[in-house]
This record gives structure tokens, sequence and C-alpha cells, in this order.
């Protein structure tokens, strides 16, 4: 029985007396003894149902006042992922999945554009070093390359872990659609199919440091 419950009961006792009491006090005087000992009855069961209220009031009191025995949960132990990405300071998952998409596209559409000023801002120095290679070996061949990108159907945190360089280092895995092509210098196809669209997979590496002021994330690796 809740708090409430007794409150109700308490309600309707003093209903029940109070109805009868009207009532007992409404017949004939001829009958005193008759009134006397109803009115008694009456008020011996309203006596007894306020002590029963009264009683179950208490015993609901002393079960709240108790403290109560508070069973522990068991929880897996965290795997390495999820103990690191709880290491990385305002780490929300959703914000860097964005963010990891928008640079799969930036860093794909630079390297292909052979812009390495933005390239150098996004990729560590060993991955820059890599793409400034092919794209100037692109450049030697008078090769020019084309990606269509048209949708991800994949990206999700596949892996992450805390360097001995105190580094947050977070994998993600892209699988996306996209057209490529590669021409000659005579803008003609010599690699890929301007009509047909790839599924492609990439897992790819972003590095930052646990006390950086940015939140910016750095390529370190991309494997297929």
């Amino acid at each position: 029985m809740t708090n409430l419950d007794i409150i109700v009961l308490l309600i309707v006792v003093a209903l029940i007396f109070q109805r009868l009491w009207r009532v007992l006090g409404t017949r004939p005087e001829e009958e005193p003894r008759k009134i006397r000992m109803s009115r008694e009855s009456a008020e011996k069961l309203c006596n007894i149902l306020r002590a029963e209220a009264e009683r179950k009031f208490k015993e609901q009191e002393k079960a709240f006042a108790e403290p109560q025995e508070i069973t522990p949960v068991e929880t897996a132990p965290l795997t390495e992922t999820e103990a690191a990405l709880r290491r990385i300071p305002n780490f929300r998952a959703d914000a860097f999945i964005n963010g990891a998409k928008k640079a799969f596209q930036v860093i794909t559409e630079a390297f292909n554009k052979a812009d390495t000023e933005a390239l150098k801002m996004l990729v560590s120095n060993s991955i820059y070093k890599k793409l400034q290679e092919v794209i100037r070996q692109r450049q030697t061949d008078k090769m020019t390359a084309e990606t269509e990108f048209i949708c991800f159907d994949k990206a999700e945190i596949i892996h992450a872990k805390i360097t001995g360089k105190n580094k947050a280092e977070i994998s993600v895995e892209f699988v996306t659609e996209q057209i490529n092509v590669l021409r000659d210098k005579n803008d003609k196809v010599v690699q890929g199919d301007e009509n047909y669209i790839q599924t492609i997979t990439d897992i790819w590496t972003f590095e930052r440091p646990l006390d950086a002021k940015t939140l910016n994330w750095v390529l370190v690796s991309t494997k297929k």
C-alpha cells in the first residue's frame, strides 16, 4: 500500500463517519438507546479503520527509511576501442564520423586535383610524401585523375587506441560508391570506366594528440 492509498483510506474513513453521524442524528428521539448503540458502533468501526491506516502508514515510512540493498549490476569489461574513446576529451562518435566523411571527400578530391597545399594540412608527413610522389609521376606522364563521388554505404569506427606518445588513433572503415577514371595527355581513358560505379572499401586511420588545443585529426594511414 502506497502513501497515496493510505491517505485515500483515511479520507474514506472520515467520510463514512460523517455520513453515519448525520444519518443517526436524524432518528426520532424515542429511540435513544438504539441511536446511542449505533453511534458507538460507528465510532468503533472508524477507530479500527483509522488505526489500520496509521499502522500501514508507519510501515511504509519505515520501509522508505531503511537503507535498500542495491544489487551490483555486472558489466562486461571495456574493449581497447571503448576505453580509448572514453579517454579522448569531448569525444562524440557521431561528430567524429561526420568529420571523417568530409575529410575523406576533401582529401580524395585534393589528391586528384594535385592540391598539395590542402593535403599538407590534412595528412601526416609520411602520407603526404607518398601522395606527392604519385602526383609528380602523373604530372610527368601528363595524366589526370577524376573521381566522381556517389555516396557512402558505410562509415564506421572499427578500432581505436592511445599510443605511447599520448596520441589517439581511430581507424574508420569507409565503403563508398565512386566512378574513377585516369586519362592520358590526349584525354583518353587509360584506366577505369566513366560509366561504371565501383564499390570501394578503404580503412583510414586518423590521429590527434590528447592534449591538442584543436579538434583537427590528421590522416596517418590508409589501406584497402
